[in-house]
């Protein structure tokens, strides 16, 4: 896929994005023919940017990435002749080109068809704004540069999913066309399994529960994502969950995935009054719970000194094995980062000066 035809989904905000583009650059842009026929806008680029899916048209016109006559378009827009149609990105295209670079990958597991990465805190999974280089797409494209699928230079080369660039965990890479496309099938399914661990802000009552709630792009700062609680805008999500361990002011909890939205497990904590523990874009880097006391202070700057990050690892992978057929599960240990703050918050309550 060249350049000009790939579109990079808008809906991915890496955690160390620069603040607002003032600036657009044009990545492609075509002008409809005297003959042009009424037609939808996501059909008409469908046709014309040759490998690149409605759907990701649908995004990236939804983000107002996709201009007519110089004005953002739904992908609904009826296509007119002589419209001049362009895709802009608050990057230069130029800025996409994928190097391969030589990175260390931990790879618990590998075959033909597919890899696990146990991608550590604070590598991007794929380029972006402010991140053109040592993303795990970086390294993949050196270390599997001998497959076809990693030749072409694509930025989400055998990406089928992708988590937080401070969020630790396994991701699951597809080495060839048709183990991606099964693998895709499977999360649109929803038949993937997919646990992280959390360490979030306070309490619960119960051991369990789902939290339901659509998630969009914050309508106030770009950068966040946002819970839309009457369902007028974002994408259904849903995030099942049940603790592990209480602390009393933090609670170690396990959460499943049944959909996949940017920032879900973070966003939909937030929004139900537990921030994960040290995530500085949802509010959970201060002091929620807890006493006054110097020494709670101290004890809570050390954990985030030792843990500069949310507290979030994906834990394990499930899914059907896309050409054996087998159902294979994977499971990665909680890195040294976040065993240490448990470390620090079992002590504490062993002291007895944890409370609810």
């Amino acid at each position: 896929m060249s350049e000009s035809q790939y579109i990079p989904d808008p809906d991915e905000l890496e955690d160390d994005a620069a603040g607002e583009q003032d600036e657009l650059y044009e990545h492609y842009s075509i002008t409809a023919d005297r003959g042009q026929s009424p037609l939808r806008l996501d059909k008409f680029l469908t046709i014309h940017m040759e490998r690149c899916s409605r759907n990701r048209i649908q995004t990236a016109a939804d983000a107002g990435n996709i201009l007519v006559n110089g004005k953002p378009a739904k992908s609904s827009y009826k296509v007119k002749p002589g419209d001049r149609i362009s895709l802009v990105m608050p990057y230069p295209k130029r800025e996409i080109e994928i190097i391969p670079e030589n990175i260390p990958l931990e790879i618990p597991y590998e075959d033909d068809d597919l890899l696990l990465v146990n991608k550590p805190a604070g590598m991007v999974v794929h380029p972006g704004h402010g991140n053109y280089s040592a993303t795990l797409v970086n390294a993949l494209t050196y270390h599997l540069q001998n497959l076809p699928l990693f030749q072409e230079g694509d930025m989400r080369a055998g990406l089928v999913h992708r988590i937080d660039k401070n969020t630790s965990g396994l991701l699951v890479i597809a080495k060839n066309e048709r183990t991606h496309a099964r693998l895709a099938k499977q999360f649109f399914d929803h038949t993937i399994t997919r646990r992280y661990v959390a360490l979030v802000w306070g309490n619960f009552e119960e051991d369990e529960g789902t939290i339901t709630g659509n998630i969009g792009r914050s309508p106030k700062d770009r950068q966040k994502m946002w819970v839309f609680e009457d369902g007028s805008d974002g994408k259904h999500a849903v995030t099942h969950y049940r603790v592990l361990k209480r602390y009393g002011y933090v609670t170690l909890i396990e959460c499943r995935l049944e959909t996949g939205r940017t920032h879900q497990i973070r966003v939909h904590m937030q929004w139900k009054g537990h921030p994960l523990f040290g995530d500085e874009r949802y509010g959970g880097d201060r002091i929620l719970k807890g006493t006054t006391f110097n020494k709670y202070k101290q004890f809570i700057e050390n954990c985030f000194a030792a843990m500069p990050r949310q507290a979030l690892h994906a834990k394990s992978l499930g899914f059907q094995h896309p050409t054996t057929g087998e159902q294979v599960y994977f499971e990665s240990e909680l890195p040294e980062d976040f065993r240490t703050v448990l470390a620090k918050w079992d002590a504490y309550a062993a002291a007895g000066l944890a409370e609810e």
